[in-house]
């Protein structure tokens, strides 16, 4: 296949045409849809997605409420507010005529946990759980905890009944399904050993439990008072102890959110970037999904890169820089351009080796002595002899000087080009292999955009990117 031909011309550049393609609007504006929980792997745009998809919902006539787990603040600061927190704030400037509101929110992690207690507990107990040191730690910074904080924040706001629409921004740990995990890992952890020892001691109560906790835990507490501290054992046993009658509640709890994400109403949409490492992730979200029987919406595809000279293949375009960069490739200098437009030379004796003079090479009997024929060494001179100092060749410098500089930018330009079809192409093939093994989940794209989000106008165009999968960039001027 030749460069030229126009199959190999769209290679690289060609668009990507999913299976099925994903109905953004058909997706917020349905009233039996009340959560949307955006997942992926960290840095491919899941906040910048949950805030235009809150704002196009809203503007659409849905009362919304947006979760973030971003500690960035990215989400505020596009919102134009100063900052969140655990409780919603409705955003200023959105388009309420069609009779919807926008609210966001930040997750307090340890906020979440005191409320937890607050609601839970008696006033007394909760104040000895609120000052243990032990729960202070857990609260401020357990592994888990923020996954499982998020999904009791969801069941919170979805209990209230006060939203139209539930957006979820899942944190950004290491794997975003941790989100998913969180319950069964607070389960085994409250249902483990170390644990049930540590209850064990407040439920056999008196010289008994004493007894038990000598017995029963000498070997242990030994070691871990060695590493932990004394004092560290005895926080972890007060807060165990007070926190007993609320375990349950924990577990119920999770339970529940857990079921929700599962229930006809939810909906999860995996972000993802063109890149392998991305989709590969995201390819294994999908799969975890439909094992925990999750409703997948379809994947979001984010930064998606576009030209609109995609007719100029990349090889074309460094084959034009190479013979822009190399004149030995493309003879581009004038030749024998000077020799042949010197007045001094006929047509005739034009490209011999010759000097203007008789055939046999002697001198012109018709010239005369004071002014012998020269004029083809004259005109060699002109070109080669006296361009080396310049003298005669001043005028054209400038111009030589000014055509080698509109060539190499020429050439770069080129190679830029060439760079962005590799890069188009690469993102089509990694885009076609998630295709092939996904068939049935809907796509829709956005473009790579030159700069950050940081208003309500650009999540609004994120938005209407969203709803039409159009990942090219505006028309100049549109």
């Amino acid at each position: 296949m030749s460069p030229d031909d126009p199959a190999r011309r769209q290679e690289g550049a060609r668009r990507l045409t999913p299976a099925r393609v994903l109905d953004v609007d058909g997706l917020l504006e349905d009233p039996g849809n009340r959560i949307v929980v955006c997942c992926g792997s960290g840095g491919v745009g899941k906040t910048t997605t949950a805030a235009a998809l809150g704002l196009r919902a809203a503007e659409r006539g849905r009362k919304v409420v947006v979760l973030t787990i971003d500690p960035a603040r990215r989400l505020a600061q596009s919102m134009g507010i100063d900052s969140l927190d655990n409780t919603p704030r409705r955003v200023k400037g959105v388009d309420d005529a069609a009779g919807g509101e926008l609210h966001a929110m930040m997750l307090d992690m340890k906020r979440t946990f005191d409320e937890i207690v607050e609601s839970h507990a008696d006033p007394e107990r909760a104040a000895a759980i609120l000052g243990n040191p032990f729960y202070q730690s857990l609260s401020a910074g357990f592994a888990g905890t923020q996954e499982y904080m998020a999904m009791e924040k969801l069941g919170q706001l979805r209990a209230k009944d006060e939203w139209d629409l539930i957006v979820v921004d899942t944190p950004p740990s290491r794997s975003a399904l941790d989100f998913l995990d969180a319950p069964k890992r607070l389960g085994s952890f409250l249902d483990g050993k170390l644990i049930r020892v540590l209850l064990a001691p407040a439920k056999v109560g008196g010289r008994a439990g004493m007894k038990f906790l000598n017995v029963g835990m000498s070997m242990m507490t030994g070691v871990l008072g060695k590493v932990l501290g004394g004092q560290f054992l005895k926080d972890v046993q007060t807060f165990v102890a007070a926190m007993d009658s609320m375990f349950g509640g924990f577990r119920t709890r999770a339970d529940a959110t857990y079921k929700l994400l599962q229930a006809p109403g939810t909906a999860f949409l995996v972000v993802a970037a063109p890149e392998r490492d991305a989709l590969r992730e995201a390819a294994y979200f999908v799969q975890r999904l439909a094992a925990e029987d999750m409703p997948l919406a379809g994947l979001v595809l984010n930064r998606v890169h576009g030209s609109g000279a995609d007719r100029l293949s990349a090889e074309r375009a460094l084959a034009a820089a190479e013979n822009l960069e190399d004149a030995r490739i493309v003879d581009q200098d004038g030749g024998k351009a000077g020799v042949r437009n010197d007045p001094g030379n006929s047509p005739d004796t034009y490209g011999s080796s010759e000097p203007t003079g008789s055939a046999s090479g002697g001198p012109d009997p018709d010239a005369s002595p004071e002014a012998p024929d020269t004029a083809g060494d004259a005109a060699d001179t002109t070109t080669e002899d006296t361009a080396a100092d310049g003298s005669d060749t001043a005028g054209d410098a400038p111009a030589d000087a000014s055509e080698r500089s509109v060539d190499g930018l020429a050439a770069g330009l080129l190679r830029l080009h060439a760079e962005r079809m590799h890069l188009l192409a690469r993102e089509q093939r990694t885009r076609d292999r998630f295709t092939a093994r996904h068939p049935e989940v809907a796509v829709t794209e956005v473009a790579a955009l030159p700069g950050d989000v940081h208003d309500l106008a650009g999540l609004r165009d994120i938005g209407a990117r969203l709803a039409t999968g159009r990942p090219e960039l505006p028309e100049p001027g549109a």
